[in-house]
Parts: structure tokens; sequence; C-alpha cells
């Protein structure tokens, strides 16, 4: 770590040791708030046990709700839960492959920081108990404690049934859900359960999506997803072209390329630009889009441009993927647009009792699921009102049009880069919640600038020290905190 480095972590730290031990209201722990009594309560099976399900059981229980969520691993945190195994097809293109749910890489840190990224009720400070990384951009271990901790001071386990498997959700004559499932752990028959609702949580960062190359079926060489990496040394002294731009790329580019020879990174951004080494390494390139893989073992780049490679690794994100969801095609995935969805919650039709939580990308997730469950859980219960199947339906058509008249591709549908915020504050007026803290949405543009001028060192060095104050000025007063806040 550079002394510049260095000295932002002990400030950072310097700053919240002096709000914790200047803020005398840490010596009291207040009760939670009890439950709220609903209008109407519902039985509510929800998908899914990783950041939205825990969300959902939340906010759906504190309305006064029965919870029910199926979680086919034998833990909480879905995504954050960190698998050393990988999948026997590299691609992940094989229907009957053995899925491995996890896409984490062993050395994967968050992109964004602590304070942004927490649950609003429930802040993503750092705890001294156990072996804990108080890092402002910690790695996942530390975010799948979080994740357990908030389970823990919610009860949340308790309504999760693990190791159980969901393989199909329908709708029944009479309105009601069935939700068949089966044990995991020996148990070979399936059991059907009805619902009023289903709120369906189980992530969009299992099924890989792949980059179309042609020849590459002639290509002698191997193909692997960034869903299959874990760490650099499979990739020891071998020619490397990476696909991606996004945060996998950037990560995983850097890291293999302490061991490979050569990593090209091929992607439509630098399509017009000349092929040039990344800053500050002399084995990485910056590579137009790959024109074509050959018979020869060479990869041919857009304007002329080819190479012998042996790797071809695809960091080019995800598919929406329900595979236990029938609705009789009344929800469908095209292009990986989930639709038609209100708001990318709910389907008109099925609304209010089918919903989705965690869809939307290029975002804070966390903080968004909780406000997406907080309106689902409201509108399940009667104190929140839905508009008319039709006046929603109209909503949905008028967003499809608005991006097919910007030229948005409908891949993009679930892309909130540039509004999210707008969104997560229309959640709240809806639930009658405070609007996003002015703090969380100025760190969440000071880490996106500073993670393009400072790709190498934007989780070691910042600037925005003055927000991190008012953030933990903000923590402190919060009754959820009280518990947790326990920073050195």
């Amino acid at each position: 770590m550079s002394p510049q480095s260095l000295t932002h972590q002990l400030l950072y730290i310097h700053t919240i040791k002096s709000i914790i031990q200047n803020s005398s209201k840490l010596q009291y722990h207040p009760p939670l708030p009890s439950p709220m009594s609903p209008i109407t309560a519902c039985d509510v099976a929800v998908i899914g046990a990783g950041a939205a399900g825990l969300a959902a059981a939340r906010q759906l229980r504190r309305e006064g709700h029965n919870v029910v969520v199926f979680e086919k691993e034998s833990q909480i945190g879905g995504i954050w839960v960190y698998n050393n195994a990988t999948e026997p097809d590299p691609l992940g293109l094989d229907p009957t492959r053995p899925i491995i749910h996890s896409s984490l890489y062993s050395s994967l840190r968050t992109n964004l920081p602590r304070e942004t990224m927490g649950f609003r009720e429930y802040p993503f400070v750092a705890k001294k108990t156990g072996r804990r990384d108080p890092r402002r951009f910690p790695g996942h271990v530390e975010v799948l404690e979080y994740l357990k901790d908030y389970a823990n001071e919610f009860g949340l386990s308790e309504l999760v049934r693990f190791e159980t498997e969901v393989s199909r959700v329908w709708r029944r004559e009479g309105g009601k859900w069935e939700v068949r499932f089966r044990k995991r752990s020996g148990g070979d028959e399936d059991v059907d359960e009805d619902f009023d609702a289903v709120v369906v949580c189980n992530g969009h960062y299992t099924e890989p999506r792949i980059a179309y190359i042609p020849g590459v079926d002639q290509w002698p060489g191997k193909q692997i997803h960034s869903h299959n990496y874990r760490v650099p040394e499979p990739f020891q002294n071998k020619i490397v072209v990476l696909i991606g731009s996004s945060a996998s790329a950037v990560d995983i580019s850097r890291e293999i390329a302490s061991v490979a020879n050569e990593v090209h990174i091929a992607s439509w951004s630098n399509s017009n630009k000349e092929s040039e080494t990344l800053p500050g390494y002399d084995n990485v390139w910056l590579r137009p889009m790959i024109e074509s893989a050959n018979e020869d073992g060479t990869i041919s780049f857009q304007h002329g441009f080819k190479i012998s490679a042996d790797v071809i690794l695809h960091c080019t994100g995800y598919k929406y993927h329900f595979p236990f969801l029938d609705t009789q095609g009344i929800v469908t995935v095209d292009d990986n647009r989930v639709g038609p969805l209100y708001k990318h919650v709910f389907p008109p039709s099925l609304a209010p009792w089918l919903s989705f939580v965690g869809l939307p990308w290029k975002i804070a997730p966390f903080p968004q699921f909780e406000l997406q469950c907080e309106w689902i859980a409201g509108i399940l219960s009667g104190r929140i009102s839905l508009p008319s199947q039709n006046e929603m339906m109209k909503d949905v058509e008028a967003f499809y049009d608005s991006l097919q008249a910007s030229g948005v591709p409908k891949r993009y549908t679930h892309n909130m880069t540039g509004y999210q915020f707008e969104y997560n504050d229309w959640l709240a007026t809806q639930c009658g919640a405070p609007k996003t803290e002015e703090w969380r949405k100025k760190i969440y543009d000071a880490t996106s600038l500073n993670r393009k001028a400072r790709p190498e060192t934007y989780r070691e060095e910042w600037e925005d020290e003055d927000l991190v104050l008012q953030a933990y000025q903000d923590f402190a007063k919060q009754v959820k905190c009280l518990k947790i806040v326990m920073l050195w």
C-alpha cells in the first residue's frame, strides 16, 4: 500500500472512531419497532435467501405477513457465498450441468464503499469482533458476514427453509400460487404448498451470457466465462483474450496479468481506438472487439490486427433465468428484458401476487432491494395502492417506447445508469419513507468518478472524507446502528 493510500485508510479509521467516541447515544439500545398491523396478512413465499430475499423477508414480516423463504443452499447469502468449485462446463452453456450459484472470485472486493452499499436501516459499518475486514471497500467475506449480521438482527434465518430447491411456481385456478419443492438432502419426493403471493429473489449472476465470435467453434483454444473464474494460476504463461469492460473485466484482467504472458482486453468501447497498452502494465493491451476466431489458433480483431491465443475469457455478464417459474407465457425473458413489469417489479396482470426484486443493475443494490421490498409488502397488506392493470400496462409500454426512441437496446432495459436514485426516491414516496440521503448519492457519484480516474487505486485512495463524515454522523443517530457500531 502506498503512503498516500495508508494515509487515507488511517484518516478513515480516525474519522469513524471520533464519531463513535463522541456519540453519547451509543450507550442506549432502544427496542426494535414492533411489526405493523396490516389491513391484510398474506402467506408469502420468497424464492432465494440472498440479499434481496433477506430484505424481502424483513420487510414482509415487518408488515405483518407470514413468510417462508426457500433457499437451495445450506446458508444465507446467495451470490456472496464463495465457492471454490467451478462448473464442469467452463462456459456455462450446458443446461444439464450441475450449477454453482456463486460467481465470486477469490480476491473480489466491493467496487462500492460500505457507506453507500449497506441497507438504509442497517448500516454497513465495520465491527471489531472476530476476523472482520474493516476496509472501506471490503472483500466478499465481509459482505457475507454483514448479511449474516442483518439476518441475526431481525431474526430472519428462522424463516428460511435451507437446502430446499424450488422446481416449479405456478398460479392455480383459484388465484393461489403453488410452490413445488424438495429437500436436497435425502428428499426424493416433491412437495406442493400454496401461498397468496410469491416474491422472486433468485438473483441474476449465475447464468452466463457469452459473446458471439464467428469461427469460434473451429478455434482450438480454451474458452471460459468469468462465472467460473476463481484464481489467476490456471492462466500461468498463457496468452489470454479477455472480452468485456465492466467491473469483473477490470479486476480479472489486472489479476491474471500477474501470471499470464499477455492479456488482450477486447471490448466495443475500444473499437474506435488504436491498440495501446494498459497504463502501468507492459503485458496488457486494449484491443477493439474480436472479428473472428480461426482454426490456426489465432484471433482476429477489428482493423486487421491478429494474435495467437490460448484462452478466451468472457467477462460478458449474465442472463436473467427463472427455470422454476411458470406464468403461462405472461412473464418472459426477451433479449434479457424481463417483462412486462411495472417499475421492474410487478407483472400488471399478476400484480400484486407475483413480484420480482433485484432486477436492475448499475446500482447500489441493497438499499434498492430494501425499498422494493417495503413497497411490495405495503401493497400486499393493502396499506399502499397500485394503479389499475390497464394503467400499469400503459406505463410499461411508455417506458419501453422511450427506451426504443433513445436507441437503448432491449437487453439494457434494467440498466439504471443515471436514474437509480430517482427510482429509489419514487419508491420511498410510495412507501411514505424518507428519500435517499444526499451523502449516499454524492458518495456513489464520487466513487464512480474516482473509479474512472484511478482504476488501480480507487479502493485505497479517495477524496470524499467530508461525505464519509456525514454518513457516519447519520449512522450514529440510527437505532439499528447502535448495536453494531463497534469499530476498533
